[in-house]
């Protein structure tokens, strides 16, 4: 605020401007002020005239601008007095969330000062107990879901982990991604995998490894369906049980790789004893003795070499055979698949392959096979269309994964190929959109189930203990969260998978009471 009157101000401002001689120094006697203060007020004056011809804010809007400033600093300050309030449940959700994301109670608490001022920052032991209230919730959430999955799920990828020597039992479907079982302990024995498997009624087939515990379970639960049926009912369909795919490759893959390390390692002892030949012949010694053991160790390692081409050929063989589909885009049949698998198996010599021949003359690693051409008999009953519908569906496919000049010919094939459908059954788009569904969804490997295994194994390391509930917790929030990228983005695990929730909020679904849940799940 001006504590000086204006006319001394613009006086002051005058006689600096002025430029006369003696000026400053009559008006310093005048007024009384120093020769100092004359100069201050005037370069103020100019500065004030200045900013007014600049076109700027006037002194109204000014003096608005601050009043709004002011209102909006009293709301924020209120705001920031109520958080205590509002955040208790937020502070719940963001501690339940990063648990189940698998975040460990420390960086919890690390992310919580990070937004909140020090005196609400909750400590460890309070953060345990929200968690742990949540996890408990989950539980009969989690059991009403489950039964509202049950029409759903016709196959499943089964494995176990492990947890401080204890097994988690993991039960994942394959085509949404939904993690539907996962028990810890007590064992990995049949009658502990019955169980969980019949929890599934209308389950129709499981991928699982080769574990002997996960066969007996399948066998358990078959037992317990025919014990369940009525007297008069037809006999229910069994589950079925298919050999993972990706364990058999994995295997068939190491041993390749540990040949191929043995041909390195022989290649390097060649060469090592070529050096010692020439270093004798240098030297003057005999080289003879030398010499043949160089010749022994190169015929070694050409013998190793061979050996290794002829396996890297069979394992490629075997990689095709179970495959869907053969160079030529002919779906693999289980004779024809089979009949490759054992023309692989003969060119695999030693000891080393006992185990991969064992798992390729498994009659359960070509049950995908099976599985698929029974689905397409019954969605297509006419042989010779259902071929050129499969057909169809390999050339679409192959087409758009190529680019160029080859792109244009396989339209062409393409255009041919409806062609031929049409002739067969003018209907025959409808029937392609059958076996377009089935050739999609597809599985013959327990790849789904080995992705979420990696993740829990990745929230394992960071926590301690990793309780059922816990497991539940995790679940909940693994089944309701929407994938950001991929063929499933935007969607959420129970959303691919047919289920349509109340609310696709996690934190929500949690608070529910789970009768109530169930309800609403029926009346859908």
């Amino acid at each position: 605020m001006l504590t000086l009157p204006v006319d001394e101000w613009i006086g002051n401002a005058a006689a600096v401007v002025s430029g006369a001689w003696g000026a400053v120094t009559r008006r310093a006697e005048q007024s009384g002020y120093s020769r100092t203060a004359i100069y201050q007020h005037a370069e103020r004056v100019v500065q004030a005239v200045a900013s007014e011809q600049a076109g700027g804010m006037s002194s109204e809007d000014l003096w608005a601008e601050n009043e709004r400033l002011k209102a909006e600093n009293e709301a924020l300050w209120q705001a920031w007095s109520e958080v205590e309030d509002l955040s208790e449940s937020k502070r719940r959700e963001l501690a339940s969330a990063g648990s189940a994301m698998g975040l460990s109670l420390t960086q919890i608490v690390i992310l919580l000062a990070i937004v909140l001022p020090s005196r609400l920052v909750p400590s460890r032991a309070t953060v345990g107990r929200w968690v742990q209230q949540s996890a408990e919730q989950s539980r009969g959430i989690l059991e009403v879901l489950d039964r509202a999955c049950q029409r759903w799920v016709l196959v499943w990828c089964l494995d176990e982990i492990f947890f401080h020597r204890e097994p988690i039992l993991m039960g994942v479907e394959p085509i949404s991604l939904a993690w539907l079982a996962a028990q810890r302990g007590p064992d990995r024995r049949g009658e502990s995998w019955g169980k969980v498997i019949e929890a599934w009624p209308n389950l129709e087939h499981v991928i699982a490894d080769g574990g002997q515990g996960l066969e007996r379970g399948v066998k358990l639960a078959n037992a317990t369906r025919r014990q369940a049926q009525e007297p008069e009912a037809e006999p229910p369909a069994p589950i079925t049980m298919g050999l993972d795919v990706f364990h058999t490759q994995r295997e068939v893959e190491r041993v390749l790789q540990r040949l191929w390390n043995r041909v390195e390692r022989q290649i390097e002892s060649a060469v090592k004893a070529d050096a010692k030949l020439e270093q004798a012949k240098r030297r003057g010694q005999d080289p003879r003795g030398v010499a043949g053991h160089a010749g022994r160790a190169w015929r070694k390692a050409e013998r190793l070499f061979d050996e290794a081409v002829q396996a890297q050929e069979a394992v490629e063989q075997i990689t095709e055979a179970l495959g869907w589909f053969d160079a030529s885009g002919h779906l693999y049949g289980r004779e024809r698949a089979q009949a490759q698998l054992d023309e692989a198996g003969r060119k695999l010599q030693g000891e080393s392959w006992s185990k991969a021949k064992r798992m390729l003359k498994d009659a359960r690693t070509l049950s995908h096979v099976d599985r698929l051409h029974e689905q397409l008999r019954s969605a297509v009953p006419e042989p010779m269309l259902r071929e050129a519908l499969i057909h169809l569906w390999y050339l679409s496919r192959l087409m758009r994964q190529t680019e160029g000049e080859d792109r244009v010919r396989l339209q062409e094939v393409v255009v041919l190929e409806q062609v031929f459908c049409g002739r067969l059954c003018p209907d025959w788009r409808e029937g392609y959109m059958k076996v377009d569904e089935l050739l999609r969804q597809a599985v013959r490997a327990s790849s789904a189930v080995e992705g979420v295994n990696s993740v829990v194994r990745m929230h394992q390391g960071r926590h301690r203990q990793v309780s059922q509930e816990m497991l539940d917790l995790k679940r909940l929030y693994w089944n309701c969260r929407v994938f950001r990228e991929g063929k499933r983005k935007g969607r959420s695990p129970y959303e691919l998978l047919g289920l349509k929730l109340p609310t696709s909020d996690w934190w929500q679904l949690l608070q529910m009471d789970p009768k109530e849940l169930e309800q609403e799940l029926l009346t859908q």
